[in-house]
């Protein structure tokens, strides 16, 4: 891995440069996110090239894409190799579905906040989501009427491709 790749990034510049505490890196480190040599006084170097993968992995935790999901999705990379602009493209691709879910998800439960959490009722007379005597419970367990909206509204439409 170490090839003709320069490691000459201490922690402190990578984590002023990226934005992350150094803590974030050791975690992303050992989490197999990152990767680093040792010196001959066993410091820390990084390439230059783990800056995009560093800013690959907050970009992809910002939109609430799990870590163990970004590591997979690295993981597809041959010879642990930095994202570049078309891996981001493929891979954001495969997140589409379940970002798409997750945006209609908080934006019913934003818009029913204040009335309701969405899993029962915290007000039976002005809740939307009534469920007296609590009739849901043998459809499953959590928000069922959330869920069953959320599938509804982001279900593939026949003659529909995602992007």
């Amino acid at each position: 891995m170490t090839g003709s790749r320069r490691y000459d990034l201490t922690p402190g510049e990578v984590a002023r440069r990226s934005g992350v505490a150094v803590s974030a890196l050791h975690f992303y480190e050992r989490e197999g996110l990152i990767h680093s040599v040792r010196t001959a006084g066993n410091q820390r170097r990084y390439a230059r090239d783990v800056l995009r993968r560093v800013a690959f992995i907050r970009i992809a935790q910002r939109v609430g894409i799990p870590l163990a999901d970004v590591r997979a999705a690295l993981e597809t990379l041959p010879d642990s190799r930095t994202p570049t602009k078309a891996d981001w493209a493929r891979l954001s691709r495969l997140w589409r579905r379940e970002l798409d879910e997750r945006i209609v998800r908080l934006t019913q439960i934003r818009d029913n906040l204040a009335d309701c959490i969405g899993c029962g009722c915290l007000s039976l007379r002005s809740c939307r989501l009534v469920n007296p005597d609590d009739e849901l419970s043998a459809a499953g367990p959590g928000p069922v009427r959330l869920e069953s909206a959320v599938r509804a509204t982001t279900a593939p439409r026949p003659g529909r491709r995602d992007r």
